[in-house]
């Protein structure tokens, strides 16, 4: 087992390139945790060219955006209603929307049933092998705590490619094994054969790590920490034995041109700090 970084600032340096513009260099600009997030989430998205991307939640919804607008300019993304739009602002009031294309639920479904979607999820538990629950915690039959149900999981997972938020990286939401299997992982897909042959779950991001399934068995592996998170925390954090490569880096930092759509077009009322607080 690898130690991760341990600083505890973190600031842009060097040049990196994005898809929209060429990006400047930035020197000596803090870089707040849940912008690292976003960039995390971003990234998800890298390569799916134009599909729907459906991320769910105020961070996913700003990396979704932030890929769009910075490297994946084919992305779909709807206004959470039932239409595209082509804003870059994360939260946008129905007056200020550019609509693309009326997207009603028998059109959203073509998308879903189609697999041309990747949807970021939440998810209460989330294990090993990228099993979610949502539904419930304890017996489902008679469950201590009763949650949201199972919505739109199933028809999400056997369906599309899946990726899952994680504000609060701890053991109680990475666990051995849910206690419901309300969007199936990679061990079940096998288990269905032909039947789970779309399945991809492919990233789980948390406010402490990016984690994938890119191991020979499909369990969960480290694929990098944010700055000032060492391997040690992440690990500490997991309810199960995480796969830990030799060398696991630090998740990339946001480019000058990232930084600027994140703070200045996508997310100027700063929600992504509301999620993630920075830490002290």
């Amino acid at each position: 087992m690898t130690s991760g970084a341990t600083s505890g600032d973190t600031t842009t340096s060097g040049t990196a390139t994005s898809g929209r513009a060429g990006a400047a260099s930035v020197t000596g600009v803090h870089v707040t945790r849940a912008e690292v997030c976003v960039v995390a989430v971003a990234e998800c998205f890298r390569g799916d060219g134009e599909i729907l991307a459906n991320p769910i939640g105020t961070i996913p919804m700003i990396g979704g955006r932030l890929a769009r607008a910075a490297f994946e300019p084919d992305l779909c993304m709807t206004d959470g209603e039932a239409a595209l739009v082509a804003n870059d602002r994360a939260v946008v009031a129905p007056g200020d929307r550019i609509y693309e294309y009326w997207n009603p639920y028998r059109s959203m479904f073509d998308w879903v049933w189609s697999g041309r979607r990747h949807i970021m999820m939440g998810a209460t538990q989330v294990d090993r092998h990228g099993n979610q629950n949502l539904a419930a915690i304890g017996d489902y039959a008679k469950p201590k705590v009763q949650l949201l149900g199972y919505r739109g999981a199933p028809g999400n997972t056997i369906n599309d490619t899946t990726s899952y938020w994680v504000p609060n990286h701890g053991p109680k939401v990475l666990v051995p094994a849910v206690d419901t299997v309300t969007g199936i992982g990679w061990d079940r897909a096998a288990a269905l054969g032909d039947g789970g042959r779309f399945v991809e779950i492919r990233r789980v991001v948390t406010n402490l790590a990016v984690l994938d399934f890119d191991t020979p068995e499909r369990t969960m592996r480290l694929r990098s920490v944010h700055p000032g998170v060492s391997v040690d925390d992440v690990v500490a954090a997991t309810g199960f034995d995480l796969v830990v490569p030799d060398e696991v880096p630090e998740s990339r930092l946001p480019t000058a041109t990232e930084l600027e759509l994140i703070r200045e077009v996508i997310d100027p009322d700063g929600a992504r700090e509301r999620e993630v607080p920075d830490p002290d």
